[in-house]
């Protein structure tokens, strides 16, 4: 509990000094606004996907609800490409002490990245 209230907090503390504002302006105004959200997805392999979940929804973006769906399933998919960036799959890493490693999840990593593509490729079509 205490890693999210300090996510939160840095979260928080980064939309104070004007960096979210900065990165803000940048993925939803500069650069297509479907390609910062298969960034962003990317990124939550290495950062928890509820912490940047919460910063996008502190920087109230202007973008439709099919791209709000497209941000929750590449955030959502994206934080298991590698174990670090999902908070089930790190409590997992805690618990199995034999059998389950890391590098273990890495093999996995492909069959996750091409899950990921599919999947906006899918969402694409039904939308």
């Amino acid at each position: 509990m205490q890693f999210f209230y300090g996510a939160m907090l840095i979260v928080g503390a980064l939309d104070f000094v004007g960096y979210l504002g900065f990165i803000t302006h940048y993925l939803f105004g500069e650069i297509n606004v479907t390609l910062a959200n298969v960034l962003i997805g990317l990124s939550s392999a290495f950062v928890d996907n509820g912490t940047l979940m919460f910063a996008v929804l502190s920087m109230h973006p202007d973008i439709t609800k099919g791209q709000w769906l497209l941000l929750t399933l590449t955030l959502g998919v994206g934080g298991s490409l590698l174990a670090i960036g999902s908070a089930p799959a790190l409590h997992l890493l805690g618990l199995v002490k034999e059998g389950y490693k890391f590098s273990f999840h890495l093999r996995w990593m492909p069959v996750i990245l091409l899950g990921f593509f599919l999947s906006i490729i899918v969402l694409s079509l039904v939308s």
